[in-house]
């Protein structure tokens, strides 16, 4: 993708830095110390040492779910199979990463083991891991490029529509399907009427993914996630990425930093919503991820 900057009214092209940061430590640093802005992920720990080797970068999501980022400086093969290996490892020692988010973010979090994802970073992927990935539901693929002087792109290459996990799983087997018809169903008639006119707006949002195939609720996200809908009998509750926004002169967002979900505001929505007013705060949110 060409990236120009703009000096009074002349564009000039921006080039793409050869040695981009340097070297695969720097790139992996970079990101872990910017890792809440650039992914909506909250940082738990880089290098993590285990039996078999490091990890890169463990981090939790804004549902709360457990994040394993592997990168590569430049394109690399091997970053599939890695990424798979620890995943592995990730399963089978659920109980060790809680310990480690309770001594990094604080024992009122509860990790949400429905979506453990892998994200694997690198300035692009061939057509072998593209290929591949498409069969594993619980792996990202996301390119960077590094543009002179200072200027980071970041590229959503593959996201799947559904993360495997064993809840998920065994949701399966009693014959319950969490689609996006499952969570509406939850709510009343008139709630889902009011739902469907707001996810029309959503939908005229330029870039975005809608992930409906999760038992607490619907998520839309960029590269971060920028709100999430979680369904009651007669309300939804409507989760935002900030505690406040410039768009809300009625102060309808709830401060629920203190909760720990990832999410920082909270809208509840009902029948008596404006959802033009309601849209608009949703939109500030989107905003606030690109």
């Amino acid at each position: 993708m060409a990236i120009f900057r703009i000096n009074k009214n002349k564009v000039i092209k921006s080039r793409i830095k050869d040695d981009g940061f340097g070297d695969e430590f720097s790139l992996r640093d970079f990101f872990a110390d910017n890792l809440e802005e650039l992914l909506g992920i909250r940082f738990i720990e880089k290098e993590y040492p285990i039996q078999e080797g490091r990890i890169d970068t463990l981090g939790l999501d804004e549902n709360n779910s457990p994040v394993i980022i592997e990168y590569k400086w430049k394109e690399n093969e091997e970053v599939l199979a890695q990424g798979l290996f620890y995943y592995n490892w990730l399963i089978k020692n659920k109980k060790h990463f809680e310990l480690l988010v309770d001594k990094k973010l604080g024992k009122n979090i509860k990790v949400n083991w429905d979506q453990p994802r892998i994200i694997l970073v690198a300035q692009g992927f061939g057509r072998y891991i593209q290929g591949a990935v498409e069969q594993e539901r619980h792996i990202e693929l996301l390119s960077y490029h590094y543009y002179e002087p200072d200027i980071l792109h970041l590229e959503s290459i593959y996201t799947p529509q559904t993360l495997k996990s064993s809840r998920k799983k065994a949701a399966r087997d009693e014959g319950v399907e969490y689609n996006l018809d499952y969570h509406l169903n939850t709510t009343s008639k008139q709630m889902q009427k009011k739902f469907k006119v707001l996810k029309e707006k959503i939908f005229n949002l330029p870039v975005f993914e809608e992930k409906e195939i999760q038992k607490r609720g619907v998520t839309y996200r960029t590269t971060k996630s920028f709100v999430r809908f979680e369904f009651r009998p007669t309300w939804i509750q409507v989760l935002l990425r900030d505690p406040k926004y410039k768009a809300d002169t009625k102060k309808l967002v709830k401060d629920v930093t203190s909760n720990e979900w990832g999410y920082k505001g909270l809208v509840k929505f009902t029948p008596e919503s404006d959802i033009e007013y309601l849209f608009s705060l949703i939109n500030q949110s989107y905003e606030s991820t690109l």
